[in-house]
């Protein structure tokens, strides 16, 4: 069997991740020190501590906080022999899945992601947008309603998440049009997010010049296996990555179409890492013939590598 290994993305965060691998295994208590050296505040206590919930769903905190719970784990799977065959990771996930590939080391990568939260909180006005989650509506449908309600503001498909589930964003009375038409047009279900901001859409342009000047001093080396590229749903180009990560925080991210990928690299079994377990969710939905397990706790991680151990 191949495996790939997903990585979690921004909302997947709560107080208390990570906490029971930290206490028990080196390796992770070392990922953290590595990012609280690297970053100036105490990582673990951002992450373990209640008093500090409202500070951990802050997007520039948010962003380091999972990139390095995500990493501590993959290091525990690799450190008991595990690798996989390709990588993925939901939007700010990718950034966990370049570490995982090699081209990118842990301490560049969460000193990134703490910038690129900074760039993409700050990109839009608190409630100038809003994002809602359309269920169970052709994308076609979904495409042709944000197109016509583009004609008063900026509204567009933000997250190809599932076939069932495409979430929109944009300008709000933008989004609020959309809503109107997708209800029109027979939308039985559409969900607003509780999000800080309006990402994967062209209101995050302001994030992705600031990104670019970041990027542009960053060394990435060659990616050792495949990384599947959030805003093409196709393996990564080496040469491409520093304009897809830039494209990334303004444009879909099409991760359903991405599963399809890694299923055409011959790939089975698919290993979410992080915390949460809405990536496992969404590929129950994209794909029942899909081995799915994860790791988040030393329950997951024993499921998880007795699972490796066997294919």
């Amino acid at each position: 069997m191949k495996t790939a290994f997903l990585f979690s993305g921004q909302g997947a965060q709560y107080t208390g991740m990570g906490k029971e691998l930290y206490d028990r295994e080196a390796i992770v208590a070392q990922t953290f020190a590595e990012a609280s050296e690297v970053l100036g505040y105490d990582m673990a206590a951002l992450c373990f501590e209640e008093q500090q919930k409202d500070k951990l769903n802050q997007t520039q905190y948010t962003q380091p906080a999972i990139l390095t719970v995500s990493i501590a784990f993959w290091r525990l799977l690799k450190e008991n022999g595990f690798n996989a065959d390709a990588v993925c990771g939901l939007s700010l996930g990718e950034y966990s899945a370049l570490v995982a590939s090699g081209a990118l080391d842990f301490k560049t990568a969460v000193s990134l992601v703490a910038k690129r939260g900074h760039f993409m909180a700050n990109a839009a006005p608190l409630g100038s947008g809003k994002m809602v989650a359309v269920m169970n509506t052709a994308s076609e449908v979904i495409e042709k309603c944000c197109k016509e309600a583009s004609s008063i503001g900026v509204v567009s498909p933000a997250n190809y998440n599932t076939p069932q589930q495409i979430v929109i964003g944009g300008e709000v009375a933008a989004v609020d049009k959309a809503c109107e038409l997708l209800t029109k047009a027979g939308a039985k279900r559409l969900i607003p997010l509780n999000v800080s901001g309006p990402f994967h859409t062209a209101l995050l342009a302001p994030a992705a010049v600031k990104l670019q000047a970041e990027l542009a001093n960053i060394n990435f080396e060659p990616m050792k296996i495949p990384v599947i590229s959030n805003t093409t749903a196709q393996v990564m180009p080496q040469t491409d990555i520093k304009s897809l990560l830039e494209r990334q925080v303004m444009s879909p991210v099409h991760f359903y179409e991405s599963i399809a990928t890694l299923k055409e690299l011959g790939i089975n079994q698919m290993v979410e890492i992080g915390p949460g377990k809405v990536l496992s969710g969404f590929i129950k939905k994209i794909d029942k013939t899909l081995t799915t397990t994860r790791v988040e706790d030393s329950k997951t991680l024993n499921e998880t590598m007795a699972i490796l151990a066997n294919k």
